[in-house]
């Protein structure tokens, strides 16, 4: 039995890729997406056809502009999560546009139109995750969300603080960028980790524990991996979302695999409650330049692939 056969076993394996045969290669459960492996996809000749047929079915419309443009991106966003939904029998991550990070009231409405989008097409609310960035502002809009059946996945997450203000807000699921974080600390202290002792892993047990000693119903899932051990590492975790190239490694690796995370241990640990409001939140967070540095970076490049999407879209407009 490969180690992702036997990962299955205790963790929900999720692809992290926009592409289509990866994922039926793989058999995750779910999948989630990015502006970047969107981009990524859509200028591949074999999803061509989607983008075009978002194209074609705004030929003739009154829209015009930012809107017409805005328009037709969430209509790729829904044909391919609609078409990841026929691969993978869980859910699909679809993410708002990074740029409405700080806007409360922009990612409410964004939110609601494409889970809106994906039950014209027959798809429940169930089978989608709203991703959106772990700022304060997101955390509230996800927590407004919620409270109306939508679930949402909290993205760019790096600290505990992060982790705790999602929990109390009653999100859905989080991802933690696992090897973002270990990216910073190589560059800060110039020393490689083993992943037993890798900043990222360290970072995703810390949250881990933390929830299942105080109940937290909030799904921890290991994002943003760059090397298989930090996988491992973390076996156990409820879900773990794995690019293609690592999900290779794992299915053709048969070396023993050990349950890493436990809710049973996490539950007998001593791990004192925290609570923020939004200043302490802040504080905080400034305080972790780690943090701080990778949620920014993090939104300003999901920003960048989101222009350029636009810009694909736009000449691609142009031509119809």
């Amino acid at each position: 039995m490969s180690q992702l056969d036997e990962l299955k076993k205790f963790t929900v394996v999720v692809a992290d890729t926009g592409d289509f045969e990866s994922m039926r290669a793989f058999t995750p459960q779910d999948a989630t997406t990015n502006p970047s492996l969107i981009l990524q996809a859509a200028g591949k000749p074999q999803y061509r056809p989607l983008v075009d047929q978002a194209i074609a079915e705004h030929q003739g419309s009154a829209l015009s502009g930012p809107a017409l443009l805005d328009s037709v991106i969430d209509r790729v966003l829904i044909l391919f999560g609609k078409e990841i939904l026929k691969i993978v029998p869980g859910r699909v991550s679809t993410e708002v546009d990074a740029r409405l990070s700080f806007d409360t009231e922009g990612t409410v409405t964004k939110a609601r139109k494409l889970i809106a989008d994906y039950a014209k097409e027959g798809i429940p609310k169930e089978r989608v995750l709203i991703k959106i960035a772990s700022t304060w502002e997101g955390i509230k809009a996800a927590e407004i969300l919620q409270k109306e059946g939508i679930n949402c996945n909290l993205t760019l997450l790096f600290s505990l603080a992060q982790a705790v203000a999602c929990a109390d807000a009653g999100v859905k699921l989080i991802s933690p960028f696992v090897g973002r974080i270990l990216d910073w600390y190589k560059a800060s202290t110039k020393q490689d980790y083993a992943p037993t002792e890798d900043p990222g892993v360290l970072s995703v047990t810390e949250i881990y524990h933390y929830y299942k000693k105080h109940g937290h119903a909030t799904e921890v899932m290991g994002a943003s991996f760059r090397n298989k051990g930090e996988i491992t590492e973390l076996a156990g975790s409820d879900l773990l979302t794995i690019a293609p190239t690592l999900l290779a490694e794992l299915a053709a690796s048969d070396e023993p695999l050990t349950r890493k995370l436990d809710p049973a241990v996490s539950a007998a640990m001593d791990i004192p409650k925290r609570v923020y409001d939004e200043k302490t939140f802040r504080l905080e967070m400034n305080d972790d330049a780690m943090a701080t540095e990778k949620t920014a970076e993090g939104i300003r490049k999901f920003a960048i692939d989101i222009v350029k999407l636009e810009q694909l879209l736009s000449a691609a407009l142009a031509a119809a």
